[in-house]
């Protein structure tokens, strides 16, 4: 039997991936503060949504009316988690790549939530 090469290669180089994603330092988590002075310091849409994606939690719980434990809150919370995917494409789709206003983070934010969380904005 002969070795396989190329699967050994691309299984080795797949472990050096996994290891240096892992040890390569991770960005600190995003303030709400950043979107604060979109005019002069725009963010990018995917920072922007990864933002809102992680308001999750606190959107589940006002929606639910319960916090974190509950059984509402826990479905909320794996429906918003289910969805996030197709929000994504949404979004992606609808708004430009660069947040430079805070009418077009609005919009985003509200786009986004509504579509994480319906319900979530009253």
């Amino acid at each position: 039997m002969k070795f396989p090469i190329v699967t050994a290669t691309l299984v080795s180089a797949a472990l050096l991936f996994v290891l240096w994603d892992q040890t390569r330092e991770q960005p600190p988590p995003i303030d709400a503060s950043r979107f604060t002075k979109l005019a002069s310091h725009p963010a990018k849409l995917s920072t922007t949504v990864d933002w809102v994606i992680t308001q999750v939690p606190s959107l589940c719980e006002k929606a639910t009316g319960q916090a974190e434990g509950a059984e509402a809150y826990a479905s909320c919370v794996k429906k918003a988690q289910a969805r996030t995917s197709t929000c994504r494409r949404g979004v992606y789709d609808r708004f430009p790549s660069v947040v430079a206003s805070d009418a077009v983070f609005r919009d985003l934010s509200i786009t986004l939530i509504d579509c994480l969380v319906p319900g979530a904005l009253g």
